[in-house]
Parts: C-alpha cells; sequence; structure tokens
C-alpha cells in the first residue's frame, strides 16, 4: 500500500466519527505504531487533521475530505457511472457539470469519446461548470468548449460558488445537467456538505432540459447538511450498484429512472 492510499484511508476512518487513535490505524491499516504516526503528523502539517495524544481528530465540526484525496477512493465504480453517462449525451450537446470525483469522471468521459468529435465550426461537446478542475483538463481538448461559471473558489473541493454563479447560469439552456451528491436518502433527496455548492447544484438543475445524478452506492441512504434536489426533480439517477429498495420505491414514485451502471 502506498503512503498516498494509507493517508486516504486514515481519513476514511477518521470521517466515520471526528477521531481516530493510533491502535485503531494499526489494526485496520496492518502497519507499525511509527507508520502511522508519522502518518498523522504528515496529515496534520497539511492541515487535514489536529493531533492528539495517541492519535488525531478531525480539523471542523463537519469534517469534509479535500477533492485530491477523494480521487482513488471507489474509482473503478466512478469510472463505470461516467461510462454510463456518457452514453446520454448526443454530439454537439450542452452539458452542466456541477464539482466532484465522479462528475470529473463523467467529464473525462465526455471527452474522450469518440461520438462527441464534433465538427470544425461546432464542438463535440460543450461543458458548463463551476469546477475549476473540470475546467482546466478539458479546455486542453479542441473537440470541447469550456463554460466556467463566476464565483468564489472552494479549496476543499475546487468549486465556485457565491451570488455571481445563479446570475450566469440563469441566462444558459443546457441539454443535461449531471450532479454529483454527498448524499442520496429517499426522505430528504441528494445532498451536499455545502451549503453554497448546493445552491449552485440546484442552478444548473434548473437551467437543464434534463437532470441525472451520478452516484455511487457509498452514498446510498445517507444525509449531509444541504439538502441539492428531491427526487421529483431528478429525470435520471446513475450509480454502481443495486440501490436500496427504499432509494428505488422513491425513484418510482417521482418517476426518476435507475440505472445501475455495468448491468
Amino acid at each position: 500500500m502506498s503512503k498516498q492510499q494509507r493517508l486516504n484511508q486514515i481519513l476514511d476512518l477518521l470521517s466515520e466519527d471526528g477521531r481516530v487513535d493510533i491502535e485503531a490505524i494499526v489494526v485496520a491499516l496492518d502497519v507499525s505504531p511509527a507508520t502511522a504516526r508519522r502518518d498523522l503528523n504528515e496529515l496534520a502539517d497539511r492541515g487535514l487533521v489536529s493531533r492528539t495524544h495517541g492519535g488525531a481528530v478531525a480539523v471542523g465540526s463537519a469534517y469534509e475530505l479535500p477533492l485530491q484525496y477523494k480521487i482513488a477512493r471507489n474509482s473503478a465504480e466512478k469510472k463505470l457511472i461516467a461510462a454510463a453517462a456518457a452514453e446520454l449525451v448526443a454530439d454537439g450537446a450542452v452539458v452542466g457539470l456541477t464539482g466532484g470525483t465522479t462528475t470529473s469522471e463523467v467529464a473525462r468521459a465526455l471527452g474522450g469519446s469518440p461520438a462527441l468529435q464534433g465538427t470544425p465550426s461546432s464542438p463535440g461537446v460543450t461543458i458548463v461548470t463551476n469546477a475549476l478542475n473540470i475546467a482546466y483538463e478539458m479546455a486542453i481538448r479542441p473537440q470541447v468548449k469550456i463554460v466556467l461559471t463566476g464565483g468564489a473558489a472552494r479549496r476543499q473541493s475546487f468549486e465556485l460558488v457565491g451570488p455571481l454563479v445563479e446570475p450566469a447560469l440563469a441566462e444558459l439552456v443546457l441539454d443535461w445537467t449531471f450532479l454529483g451528491a454527498d448524499g442520496l436518502h429517499p426522505d430528504y433527496g441528494a445532498t451536499t456538505v455545502h451549503d453554497g455548492e448546493a445552491m449552485v447544484n440546484r442552478a444548473l438543475a434548473r437551467a437543464a432540459r434534463k437532470v441525472a445524478l451520478v452516484v455511487d452506492a457509498s452514498k446510498m441512504m445517507q444525509t449531509r447538511l444541504a439538502r441539492i434536489v428531491g427526487f421529483g426533480e431528478l429525470d435520471l439517477i446513475i450509480t454502481d450498484a443495486e440501490p436500496p429498495r427504499e432509494i428505488r420505491k422513491a425513484a418510482e414514485k417521482a418517476a426518476a429512472e435507475l440505472v445501475v451502471a455495468g448491468v
């Protein structure tokens, strides 16, 4: 296991209840106490945890991993979801993408799709996003046109948020918006950890003819601070495994199609 993989797993342990001790890391990762201490010290140096006697606690009351630490988690599942999403998009379409690891994979699938090559005078796909990392990665692809919203950047997620975003999106018409989320619950719909991101995500959804939620199975039956949209505002939910019965019933009641990628 690489050091980056260890750091990701320690952050996962920490996210469960906001604290972790050396002994738990040793057992979960099969490493020595000295390695566990060094890894915690490195995370503390990066400002991601606060060291305590014998362990560490999360920085802040609502623990949120920075985007770069989420990339490797459930990556195969996210790629399956992204491939299924890209198949829905027609050549020349305008697509809204929120920030997040799954939507980043959707952007890569769109940018690499042989069906979305466009013409010399028209792009294969236009991506409208508030995610700086998606815009940066896709901007070099000649068949992709990037429209980046305004706003103030969040360091945790590389997303632009704030009052400058919504007026810009109100002037646009999108064919699809693909939403990411930190949780999906039958009673509360799609949620995320940051209220500012939730507002932008809703604006991207309002601008689109069709809205799809792209979310891996680990987010099912979870809730976070801020609501994005309910099931009734979704045309499609794309995930990587058969969802819990309660999720499927909520989707059916709202007439939102549920797709399990790779099945």
